[in-house]
């Protein structure tokens, strides 16, 4: 039933920010961004254990942990960039949150590099001489 606290959580801020928003706009746009932090922040316990089990089932099946963590950093880094385009956005920034996710395409595109290697040398060692 964790939905349901981040659920409410997420009701009463966006009620107090409506409220606070044209008095105080700066203070607005704080407790936004901490409520998305304190969800964030909620869900790093669960992260955390989807990364363990992740990484049990890699070691298993005798994955490359170098390839499982270099995956794992590639999605780390969409959801972090996702979350900080989104508070830039609450702000009014689109530009800046635009630069956000591009930096985050730029990096993720730069992290996968040796698994894309990988997967070409596969394909060529596959096809016939």
């Amino acid at each position: 039933m964790e939905i349901v606290q981040i659920v409410g959580l997420g009701l009463i801020a966006t009620i107090l920010v409506l409220v606070i928003k044209e008095q105080k706009p700066l203070f607005a746009f704080l407790l936004t961004a901490f409520t998305g932090i304190m969800i964030f922040m909620f869900l790093i316990g669960k992260i955390s254990s989807v990364i363990k089990v992740i990484e049990d089932l890699a070691m298993q099946s005798n994955v490359d942990l170098i390839f499982l963590k270099t995956i794992l950093k590639i999605i780390g880094i969409a959801y972090i960039a996702e979350f900080g385009a989104q508070i830039i956005r609450d702000a009014g920034q689109e530009s800046i949150a635009s630069k956000i996710e591009l930096a985050g395409k730029v990096l993720i595109l730069f992290m996968s590099i040796p698994i894309i290697t990988v997967i070409i040398e596969t394909v060529l060692k596959l096809l016939p001489a």
